[in-house]
């Protein structure tokens, strides 16, 4: 059986991130994938210009044409964009309890541009977190969701996502691609336990949608039926490789895409 994965996020009409580098990793994950839009950016590799978001109802009304017709597996919410929208979208999805959600709390694009508003991080923590089956923050979202200063080493990265936890998620996966050094490792808290997540950090400007990848990459396994660990373990496996190819696509001229179907296309 294939499985389906929905995505609840903004579109990149450059195709590095959003619903797009959802869809691609959906697809490169063996996943039949659907996509919910939020918000409209104007964006390419050098940065976002504009955004117009979609109105609260008519997200919901996405969410529910979906959820009437098509067998949903597993659920990826990445861009929210606003408190509203963080509400109306909890609204729908607590109806379907027993589907697993992966919560990207995208708060910043790459080149700084805000993409939420600053009264949706406390409807993200109050409505969005308690339904999640993972949250993948990196270390400014943890911190911004925890009101807590950015963690700086391993030690306040585990104890990040263990307070994560406490917030309602059943596991908490905080990446540590920010850190200073050579190694890009990322923790998971799941089921009282930590286990990290190794990776030698690629050198290179090509990371543009590493955050949506990650985290759709996690829901695509976690539809498969593969556990919280198992499936960061897939999600980072393909997300590093991704990277390492990046620099085979020659698209824009800032921070361009990582290469969703690295493990697919032969030249």
């Amino acid at each position: 059986m294939i499985h389906n994965v929905l995505s609840i996020a903004g579109s990149d009409p450059s195709g590095g991130a959003g619903i797009q580098a959802d869809l691609k990793t959906f697809a490169a994950n063996g996943t039949y994938g659907m996509a919910v839009l939020t918000a409209l950016t104007a964006q390419n590799t050098r940065g976002v210009s504009g955004v117009e978001t979609v109105s609260p109802a008519f997200v919901q009304a996405q969410i529910a044409a979906v959820f009437d017709d098509i067998r949903v597996d597993a659920v990826k919410i990445g861009m929210i964009a606003t408190a509203d929208i963080a509400i109306a979208v909890a609204e729908v999805l607590s109806r379907h309890p027993g589907v697993p959600i992966v919560l990207d709390p995208v708060m910043v694009a790459k080149g700084g541009a805000t993409l939420l508003a600053e009264d949706a991080i406390a409807a993200v923590r109050s409505a969005l977190l308690p339904l999640a089956a993972v949250v993948t923050p990196n270390l400014a979202e943890a911190a911004r969701l925890l009101d807590q200063p950015q963690a700086t080493d391993r030690s306040g990265m585990a104890r990040q996502a263990a307070a994560l936890v406490e917030l309602g998620p059943r596991a908490a996966l905080v990446k540590g691609g920010h850190l200073d050094g050579s190694d890009s490792p990322d923790v998971l808290h799941s089921m009282g336990d930590v286990h990290w997540l190794e990776a030698i950090r690629t050198p290179g400007r090509n990371t543009h949608g590493t955050g949506c990848t990650l985290s759709s990459a996690l829901a695509a396994h976690l539809a498969r039926g593969a556990s919280p660990h198992d499936a960061a373990i897939s999600a980072k496996r393909y997300v590093t490789g991704a990277i390492a190819a990046a620099d085979t696509l020659s698209v824009g001229h800032g921070h361009g895409p990582v290469h969703h179907f690295h493990a697919l296309w032969r030249d």
